[in-house]
């Protein structure tokens, strides 16, 4: 990917060596129906395989938890936080991105709204609760905020096999395409009908939600290529690639050994990947109505 150069977004707070404070806790929002799911039997499926993850990551799950419900108070400690040489690449390549998706979007979408970005190590406090780099990237649409802490690049390349950043790029970009569901309002619509549905049809909103996040991914890499000429040869398919690999089959099978359709919050393998390149191939955002396709 031809990135080197190129403007940078001005939007991006870096909170690297910073800790999370724990006064915040868990959005109260969030708290019902995390415990709805914990105690329903597909949360137990779900949180045993989150659990598995957890540890083979090299993470603590009993510590993350205390993290998201902000037990313990930390520090806020960054003065004396010396990145890498790589890891700062990785920043302004981020900043890059984020920049790239503010242009397509600014051309696609009436009076857009720029996101936010959060560089952090470790654990962050967002407008949506307190979370660890274990999560992953995430969107908080509280503060219209994408938070990404860099490592989980090097992890998605080493743990889940999805090299290359152009598949760092689709990530980006598929957060951002959470923030465009926030401001045309289907975000709040999709977030509205939590406790209100049975769980597995709820599900089945999030996975058309997530779907339609892949497609705004794949609407950026359209445009963004079409006016900057940005792509290298393999870009696309380290990007196809990134996509199949977090899909929700995949991720079961190797957490837990099985795989449970109804408990799929983002989509199969070969659905995250299909929308994605429906979007790069068409740059058409009229086709990405995930809640009426015939096919998911």
């Amino acid at each position: 990917m031809k990135w080197q150069g190129r403007r940078k977004s001005s939007n991006v707070e870096d909170r690297r060596g910073q800790s999370s404070g724990g006064g915040g806790g868990i959005n109260p929002m969030l708290l019902a129906p995390l415990l709805r799911l914990l105690f329903s039997k597909a949360g137990l499926v779900i949180v045993g395989g989150f659990f598995l993850v957890m540890w083979i990551m090299g993470t603590n799950p009993i510590q993350l938890i205390s993290q998201f419900t902000g037990g313990g108070q930390m520090s806020q400690v960054a003065s004396d936080y010396a990145p890498s040489a790589e890891e700062e690449q990785l920043a302004e390549f981020t900043a890059v991105v984020l920049a790239e998706t503010e242009d397509v979007w600014q051309r696609l979408m009436e009076n857009y709204r720029e996101p936010g970005l959060v560089l952090f190590t470790g654990q962050v406090s967002s407008a949506c609760g307190n979370a660890s780099a274990a999560t992953g990237p995430f969107y908080c649409p509280g503060d219209e905020k994408v938070y990404i802490d860099l490592s989980f690049f090097q992890d998605m390349g080493k743990k889940l096999g999805a090299h290359g950043d152009f598949a760092q790029a689709y990530v980006i970009a598929h957060e951002v395409g959470h923030h465009v569901q926030r401001l045309d309002g289907t975000l709040e619509r999709v977030q509205s009908q939590r406790g209100k549905l049975p769980e597995a049809e709820f599900n089945r909103l999030m996975v058309m939600l997530e779907l339609q996040a892949d497609f705004y991914a794949g609407i950026w890499a359209h445009h963004t290529q079409k006016v900057a000429k940005i792509l290298e040869p393999g870009d696309l398919e380290e990007a196809l690639n990134a996509a199949s690999s977090v899909g929700d089959d995949r991720l079961q099978k190797q957490a837990t050994g099985r795989i449970v359709p109804d408990s799929f919050t983002h989509g199969t393998s070969e659905q995250r990947a299909r929308w994605f390149k429906l979007g790069f191939d068409t740059g058409d955002v009229s086709l990405g109505d995930t809640f009426n396709a015939r096919r998911l």
